[in-house]
């Protein structure tokens, strides 16, 4: 059997953008909206994986555990509903790697493990790297946020509209 996901890029989208690296428990802020619609995305079938870059560890900035700890809390705050978590941990200046968007191996993979249809999953990222890793695997894309300066569409504001969109199209509601 074939199955659907929503990846999900994490700073920006399910967790609060706030200028530099986002490693400290006290700093890592899920944002309102992302525990309901995740909720509302589990119920419809779709397989919820986080895709990340955390070029920190790379620079040393902090360790894997201190990002587990994040995914830690932010599953607490969805539930335990995210299935996956996958991170590029490395960064151009200091090593090469084919996982770190806009490369697309973090979602290869996931394709391959959950057996994955990428004409029935859906990338929700703020950043013109995460639209770019999902094009390479044939997934659809929504841009959220402001940050981007990209003229893309379909772009909503938050991780809750963009549920909106993908419901929406599951359904037959609309076209994206």
């Amino acid at each position: 059997m074939v199955h659907k996901a929503v990846f999900l890029d994490r700073d920006g989208v399910l967790n609060a953008e706030i200028g530099h690296y986002v490693w400290r428990l006290e700093e890592f802020e899920v944002l309102p909206e992302v525990p309901a619609a995740l909720q509302r995305l589990h119920a419809a079938g779709y397989r919820l994986i986080v895709v990340t870059n955390q070029a920190g560890i790379a620079k040393g900035l902090y360790t894997r555990a201190d990002m587990d700890a994040c995914h830690h809390k932010l599953q607490q705050a969805c539930g335990g509903l995210i299935d996956a978590f996958y991170f590029a941990p490395g960064h151009p200046s200091v090593s090469e790697s084919l996982a770190r968007k806009p490369g697309s191996l973090m979602l290869e993979k996931a394709l391959a493990r959950f057996q994955l249809d990428p004409a029935r999953c859906w990338l929700v990222g703020d950043r013109a790297r995460d639209l770019e890793a999902a094009h390479r695997v044939g997934v659809r894309a929504i841009l959220v946020g402001h940050e981007e300066t990209l003229a893309y569409e379909p772009r909503t504001t938050n991780l809750a509209t963009a549920a909106d969109l993908i419901l929406a199209a599951d359904h037959g509601a609309g076209a994206v």
